[in-house]
């Protein structure tokens, strides 16, 4: 679920940046007492996401409008459909229309990019996940987004997860020093975090198995057979991710190699917004 309070607190500054002190081109050629009702139809098929943020809009731009959904977040739509209407002021639908729009066409193209890719998966046990490949300050709409297309979030944010990627470990010395601070410092620091340690080849899996003390192993860039070798290797000691360039025709070849996760950082940042309008109904 989304905090309420935190999603009206991004709509505001949404609102900010598009309105200001007014929407000038809805005010200079509508009457203020003008009202009217508008639909929002797919024009494409698609796994709707972000309903309760379309309605949050509106009631920020005015309370009075009248909002109903006819869908829920996580339905696929065919195009056609329509996915609400809204009545009310006319001003206020128009000041509210692009905001609405940004967001539910880009979480919705997330959400739908997810679900196409978990049913490349389907009968696997890997879990899809997304990475912190995110727009900023659009982390947690875009993370629930993928939830919404049948996704699992990765950690958050640099806050709630240990991940030691190649650059941390080149700059504290070598796999076994990142890995022995990381632990004393989770001591002296008396946090709980798990920690994901990347690899880039077998030379350096190897060295990681030796020492130890991690949750997980991130397989970087590994070719499919070298993915399956590792895996063998690890023997389910521990977690395996494979990351780095798996695409929609690759994943399930992954995913075969028993991996326990795939992360796929186009479920966010590469992402085509799907066709939505918002359309005056008379």
């Amino acid at each position: 679920m989304l905090d309420r309070e935190y999603i009206k607190e991004h709509i505001m500054t949404a609102l900010k940046e598009d309105v200001r002190e007014g929407d000038h081109s809805s005010l200079a050629c509508i009457d203020s007492s003008a009202t009217s009702k508008a639909k929002l139809v797919a024009k494409q098929d698609c796994i709707i996401c972000g309903m309760e943020i379309a309605k949050m809009v509106f009631e920020l731009v005015d309370n009075t409008l009248r909002f109903e959904a006819f869908v829920t977040d996580g339905e696929r739509v065919k195009k056609g459909d329509v996915l609400f209407v809204v009545e009310g002021s006319s001003i206020s639908i128009l000041t509210a229309e692009r905001t609405v729009l940004n967001y539910m066409q880009r979480l919705s193209g997330i959400s739908t990019t997810t679900s196409d890719y978990m049913k490349l998966i389907e009968g696997t046990t890997t879990q899809l996940l997304d990475t912190r490949k995110t727009t900023p300050t659009m982390r947690i709409l875009e993370k629930y987004a993928v939830k919404v297309g049948g996704g699992t979030n990765h950690r958050i944010g640099l806050f709630d997860m240990i991940m030691l990627k190649d650059n941390h470990i080149d700059f504290a010395g070598g796999i076994e020093k990142a890995i022995e601070k990381t632990r004393k410092y989770l001591s002296e620091k008396n946090l709980d975090l798990k920690i994901e340690i990347e690899v880039r080849d077998f030379n350096e899996l190897e060295r990681v198995l030796a020492i130890g003390q991690v949750d997980r192993i991130m397989l970087d860039n590994f070719s499919v057979e070298d993915t399956k070798k590792a895996v063998e290797m690890i023997a389910h000691r521990y977690e395996v991710e494979s990351s780095g360039g798996i695409t929609s025709q690759t994943i399930l070849s992954y995913a075969q190699t028993g991996v326990d996760f795939i992360s796929v950082g186009a479920l966010t940042h590469q992402i085509k917004s799907v066709d939505l309008s918002l359309l005056a109904e008379n």
